[in-house]
C-alpha cells in the first residue's frame, strides 16, 4: 500500500521510496517505472516496439498497453521490423481476430507500414536509433524543475514535432508529436522522472554514460 502524496507528483511507497504519481497502485506499472521507463535505449527492435506500442496507446491508457505487451510481442513477431514487414492480409485478419491485443485496423496497418519503411530509414541514417537520438534536446532547453504540473502540461516538444514531420515525410504512420514525445520519454532521450523521484538520478547517470548511436 502506498502512503499519501507528500509533494506535488511524488508518492512515498511502502518501501519508503518516492516515485512519480502515475505508477502507483499497480505492481506491473511500478516495475515499469522503476526498471524501464526513461532508461536509454539504442536496440533497433526495442525502439521499433516502443514506437509501435505508443501508436497503439493513442486514445488509451499506457497501463492497458503494458498489460497486453506480451501478447503484442507474440502477435507481432517480437516487433522485429524485418518480420513485421512481411506480414500479409492474412496476418492483418489474424491480428484483427486476436482479442489479446488492441484490435484497431488502422494501427495494425500503420505498424506493418512502418516496418516496411524501416529499411529506408536505416539506409539514410544508419539506424532507427541514430535517427531518434538525433532529436535529443539540448540540456538548456529542458525545464528547470520537472514536477507534476510540468509533466502534465508538456505533452510534446519542438524536437518531437520535428521528428514527427520527418517520419511522416518518409511515409511513416501514427507518429504524431505527442506519440513520439511519449516514445522519447520511454527510451530515455529525455529524463522526465520527477525531481525527487528515486529513479531520476539513476536514469540521469545512465544517460550520462550512454554512447549516443552513430552511423
Amino acid at each position: 500500500m502506498d502512503r499519501d502524496e507528500t509533494s506535488p507528483g511524488l508518492v512515498i511507497g511502502a518501501d519508503g521510496l518516492a516515485r512519480c504519481w502515475w505508477c502507483v497502485g499497480d505492481d506491473l506499472y511500478r516495475r515499469y517505472h522503476d526498471e524501464e521507463w526513461g532508461r536509454p535505449q539504442a536496440d533497433e527492435r526495442t525502439l521499433f516496439e516502443k514506437i509501435s506500442l505508443e501508436g497503439f496507446q493513442s486514445g488509451l491508457s499506457w497501463l492497458t498497453i503494458l498489460r497486453k505487451r506480451d501478447s503484442f510481442r507474440r502477435a507481432f513477431a517480437g516487433f522485429e521490423p524485418g518480420r513485421v514487414a512481411r506480414f500479409t492480409d492474412d496476418d492483418v485478419d489474424r491480428l484483427m481476430g486476436d482479442a489479446s491485443i488492441v484490435r484497431n485496423r488502422a494501427k495494425i496497418l500503420a505498424t506493418i507500414n512502418n516496418a516496411r519503411r524501416h529499411p529506408q530509414l536505416v539506409d539514410e541514417f544508419g539506424s532507427l536509433a541514430r535517427f531518434l537520438w538525433s532529436f535529443e534536446p539540448s540540456p538548456d532547453s529542458r525545464p528547470a524543475l520537472v514536477d507534476r504540473a510540468t509533466l502534465t502540461s508538456v505533452t510534446t516538444t519542438t524536437e518531437a514535432k520535428q521528428m514527427s514531420r520527418e517520419l511522416r515525410r518518409r511515409g511513416w504512420s501514427f507518429v504524431g508529436p505527442t506519440t513520439l514525445y511519449s516514445a522519447m520519454q520511454a527510451m530515455g532521450v529525455v529524463n522526465d522522472h520527477l525531481d525527487g523521484c528515486f529513479t531520476r538520478p539513476m536514469v540521469e547517470a545512465e544517460r550520462a554514460g550512454f554512447p549516443r548511436p552513430t552511423a
